[in-house]
């Protein structure tokens, strides 16, 4: 787990990393200084399975087990206070959806939300759709205007943006313009 705080933080955002990567990802760099720019502490974590050296992650139990264990580690210490905003790019996206209600977040932000695996898109059983309707809270999905896992549609309480690109969400301006502007309308 690597902390940034900010002094007097008015939220904290809890990220997670992808499958294949690990938190010093460009996206999550560019989220990071789009959340400290609107004075939100930030905690990246890494599963254990990365952190054991592995690249292969766990079952989706074991890792929203972790991820709500960190969670509460942070809620009850260094992150203690503030509303509770997670995210994560891709299949750290997919960890905050499915526990944002236990953690109590008030808020997901979500990069790179892979909708189905790469050519995909038509079979019904392989999209991963519910994990982000399942979210109450508002939510933010940026999402490579060329990502081969899908592109999702805005809803109730989910902003979509589109930025130049793909599924690994390079430019990093994008992202952090994108974060940046939904968090200074967020009301934490």
């Amino acid at each position: 787990m690597h902390l940034k705080p900010v002094e007097q933080p008015v939220a904290a955002l809890v990220l997670g990393h992808g499958a294949a990567g690990g938190v010093g990802s460009p996206d999550l760099t560019a989220a990071t200084r789009a959340a400290h720019g609107a004075r939100l502490s930030v905690a990246l974590v890494e599963q254990p399975y990365r952190v054991a050296g592995r690249r292969s992650p766990a079952p989706a139990r074991q890792l929203d087990a972790a991820w709500l264990a960190v969670i509460d580690h942070l809620r009850s210490r260094s992150l203690a206070g503030p509303p509770l905003v997670v995210g994560g790019r891709s299949l750290g996206a997919r960890v905050a959806c499915r526990t944002a209600a236990e953690a109590g977040a008030v808020a997901v932000i979500c990069l790179a939300f892979p909708v189905h695996p790469p050519g995909k898109a038509d079979d019904p059983t392989k999209s991963r759709l519910p994990e982000l309707q399942a979210v109450t809270v508002p939510a933010l999905v940026v999402q490579g205007e060329n990502d081969p896992f899908g592109m999702p549609l805005p809803g109730r309480n989910r902003t979509v943006v589109a930025v130049p690109g793909n599924h690994s969400l390079r430019s990093g301006t994008a992202v952090e313009a994108a974060v940046r502007d939904w968090l200074s309308g967020a009301r934490f």
